[in-house]
């Protein structure tokens, strides 16, 4: 029975398909395999030269002079300030205790600072406006920064962040131990009293000493939290009488 036409049965015709001819494996081409005498097109590869190849000549890459460095160490801290800080508390999106105190990840939920992947450093302006006794632990702090807040019977304390620890800290994360400073200008900035480091046993003392303060204030309820109630609007008895008469 003779087969229907169809897709199915489509062949190409006999002698039209040939198969390549493979160079360098013996035979009358076997020498150079029909790529002639060196050259760049004798070359395995794909014949093409690489990025910035220039035809042998010096590239600009390598004619141009080079300047300066990049420093390896460098970390970008996200940069929050009192008042900036005293306004979140006020309207309720930071809450702070010694037990529980302000770190990067409440100030990265509170989208009070973005982008502290290198850390959050406190600094001092609207040092008037601050009220609260805040707790904070933040990479860095200024100098004003670290007086005002303990002024206002707060604490401090400055933690060392590497790039794991402070994803641990922004994801939430407790199950694992922050690694402590290696090189040594860090090691001495963060034992210096001045800056509040958490490896200096004056400075963890000095914490401890504020959290009583605050806990006897709260016990007595002389806690400042949140914004003063703004002042109302009076009228004088005569005022009433102009309106009412109008």
């Amino acid at each position: 029975m003779p087969k229907l036409l169809g897709v199915s049965g489509l062949r190409p015709a006999q002698g039209a398909v040939r198969k390549a001819k493979r160079y360098g494996r013996g035979g009358k081409r076997g020498g150079t395999s029909g790529r002639g005498h060196k050259g760049q097109k004798a070359r395995s590869g794909n014949h093409k030269p690489g990025p910035g190849f220039e035809g042998g000549q010096t590239p600009i890459t390598l004619r141009f002079p080079k300047r300066g460095f990049t420093n390896f160490t460098r970390r970008d801290y996200a940069v929050v300030n009192l008042d900036r800080l005293q306004h979140w508390i006020d309207i309720g999106k930071l809450k702070c205790s010694p037990d529980k105190p302000i770190t990067a990840l409440e100030l990265e939920q509170s989208n009070c600072v973005h982008g502290a992947k290198g850390g959050i450093k406190l600094l001092s302006d609207g040092a008037m406006s601050l009220r609260s006794a805040v707790f904070i632990q933040p990479s860095k702090a200024s100098k004003t920064a670290i007086r005002a807040i303990e002024q206002k019977g707060g604490g401090i304390i400055c933690r060392y962040y590497n790039a794991l620890a402070m994803r641990d800290c922004l994801n939430g994360r407790t199950d694992r131990k922050a690694a402590a400073p290696t090189r040594r200008e860090d090691i001495e900035w963060y034992s210096d009293f001045k800056h509040r480091g958490y490896l200096d046993v004056k400075s963890v003392e000095r914490w401890s000493a504020a959290a009583k303060r605050w806990q006897t204030a709260r016990d007595a309820g002389l806690l400042v939290t949140s914004m003063p109630p703004s002042p109302t609007l009076k009228l004088s008895s005569s005022t009433v009488n102009t309106v009412d008469a109008s």
